[in-house]
């Protein structure tokens, strides 16, 4: 019996010792993937194979050294962009947030010097994998989801026509759902809240800039009941919501939910979408499976889920802009979008008074400034109704209620006498 247990011991001690020794190795003793293939006894070939080597058994910094001296001694080399290139991939490698700051630096310079080559492509999708390997869960810090759809969307426009191109349109999805995911997350706790304009504000942006997330038709079903909660003005929006979810994910375990709502509202219910319907049929056959193992890892991971992510469709190619809230009164009068007006001097005289007065501006009085919550009408129906707001009042306590104060007799009593001297 002390004989198995000294073996299970050992046993799990050793499977322990190769799981620090896998993970700690990295990419050592993993093959180079840009090795120069031609066959010559050059010295500046033989420098970049010693590099190689160095970077395949992990001695980063004796191979950034040995290219170091090829691209200062052989400045006309053939080999310049390749040796730049494993000075990158050295630091990529070695891994860790400063190793991956020097690695993104190397691959811009490279884009920089070298935009026509092939090479210039990996080096930017590499750019992306640095950041989407530095990515974590949808509610904390968001600055690597950000850089990683950026770099991301730039190879998919710089190089579209890249191998790297369906790699990087797959990444995007993926980043897409971890950022659709944190911005649901925001919008759900506001709904939770009973913030219901902010809620129905960060749901529908969600929905409309990130059509490809997987939680799109809980997103709608959530921004439709905020909507419900603000007042008859935006019983469309709520109209419009659940149409969506009955339109466009006609799969959803919410369709029968949004066609009650629709009846209640006496709401048109429309058809499924066959294309729609064939999306959706296709992104849930080919779901990711997670396996036991890192269903039992997921609670101790930063890194975020993407297994729901979509494996089809055009990932959104622009960057997400906070939207006003359609709570937000519009003061009349107010112009929205951009104007093309331009100021223009003119050389051949006018008889306006800008042109004869040059402080003809400066001599007008000024115009009072006007509240603009005072040109605000919330409802051409309901004049009186109330503007949503994100605060919710108090429920009131039930209790005693306070008794008004007690008058003095002496003072009520004076108070005839007094009002009736002074109308004599």
């Amino acid at each position: 019996m002390i004989f198995s247990r000294n073996r299970s011991a050992q046993w799990l001690a050793a499977v322990l010792v190769c799981l620090f020794a896998l993970f700690g190795a990295g990419c050592r003793g993993k093959k180079y993937e840009n090795p120069i293939t031609k066959d010559t006894e050059q010295p500046d070939k033989v420098l970049f194979d010693k590099a190689v080597k160095d970077i395949e058994r992990g001695r980063y910094e004796v191979a950034r050294l040995t290219l170091n001296t090829l691209m200062n001694t052989y400045d006309t080399s053939e080999f310049l962009a390749k040796s730049k290139l494993a000075i990158a991939d050295s630091w990529m490698r070695e891994g860790g947030s400063h190793a991956f700051a020097q690695a993104e630096a190397e691959y811009k310079d490279f884009i920089l010097f070298y935009p026509t080559l092939e090479e210039s492509a990996e080096a930017q999708m590499k750019v992306c994998d640095i950041h989407y390997k530095q990515m974590e869960k949808p509610d904390r810090d968001p600055t690597h989801v950000m850089r990683a759809e950026e770099e991301c969307r730039l190879l998919l426009t710089n190089f579209p026509n890249s191998r790297y191109a369906p790699q990087a349109a797959q990444r995007l999805r993926d980043i897409q759902e971890v950022a659709s995911e944190g911005e649901f997350r925001v919008g759900a706790f506001y709904h939770h809240k009973g913030s219901f304009p902010a809620a129905a504000n960060r749901l529908q942006t969600v929905t409309d800039h990130y059509p490809l997330y997987s939680g799109s038709d809980q997103a709608l079903w959530l921004s439709g009941d905020a909507y419900g909660h603000m007042g008859p003005r935006f019983k469309q929006k709520s109209i419009a919501a659940y149409q969506k979810i009955v339109r466009d994910y006609p799969l959803s375990a919410l369709v029968d939910q949004a066609k009650d709502k629709l009846k209640e509202m006496e709401a048109e219910i429309p058809e499924p979408d066959p294309v729609a319907y064939a999306r959706m049929k296709y992104e849930l056959e080919n779901q990711t499976k997670t396996g036991m193992l890192g269903k039992a890892w997921a609670p101790f991971s930063k890194d975020p889920d993407t297994t729901t992510a979509a494996k089809s469709g055009q990932p959104t190619m622009t960057t997400l802009r906070p939207s006003i809230p359609a709570s937000v009164p519009v003061p009349a009068g107010a112009q929205t979008g951009t104007s093309d007006v331009t100021i223009s001097t003119n050389p051949t005289g006018g008889t306006s008074a800008l042109d004869t007065q040059p402080d003809a501006r400066a001599t007008q009085p000024a115009k009072p400034v006007e509240d603009p919550r005072q040109a605000v009408q919330p409802s051409a129906a309901n004049p009186n109704e109330a503007i949503p707001t994100n605060h919710q009042m108090p429920a009131q306590k039930k209790g005693k209620q306070k008794k008004p104060p007690k008058q003095d007799k002496k003072k009520a009593d004076a108070a005839p006498a007094a009002a009736a001297e002074e109308k004599k």
